[in-house]
């Protein structure tokens, strides 16, 4: 069974950075990529960024291009979210999440969210 567990939220000011990081486990071959959903009220699940296994693929979604950058240990079976410059409308709870490799791009948003509670990132103004 993968099991995703995601760390490092918080509450920050406008313009300023927090990075996440989701440790991952359980995964039967390498053919997966490791990523971040959010989901903030009253708004749709978006795919934000995405990492193959192989390094090979990473999606950002346009919202988060050119702030937000992923990256991953394989040896530590971690992956992290460098999120700079951010922006109030960057608040929602962000998950963790899993999927084929070739999910890893616009259909992100289809991945499936470890069963973690997910990690509350808040921006102010």
């Amino acid at each position: 069974e993968v099991q995703l567990v995601e760390s490092g939220g918080g509450l920050v000011r406008a313009g300023e950075s927090l990075k996440l990081s989701c440790v991952g486990s359980g995964f039967s071959d390498d053919g997966y990529a490791i990523g971040w959903l959010r989901q903030a009220p009253g708004k749709e699940r978006e795919g934000v960024s995405c990492v193959s296994r192989s390094g090979g693929t990473t999606y950002y979604a346009d919202s988060v291009k050119g702030r937000f950058t992923i990256s991953s240990d394989n040896a530590k079976n971690t992956v992290y979210l460098q999120m700079n410059s951010l922006k109030p409308e960057d608040t929602a709870e962000y998950y963790c999440a899993w999927g084929p490799s070739s999910f890893c791009g616009r259909h992100w948003y289809l991945a499936r969210p470890g069963r973690g509670q997910g990690t509350q990132v808040t921006v102010s103004s």
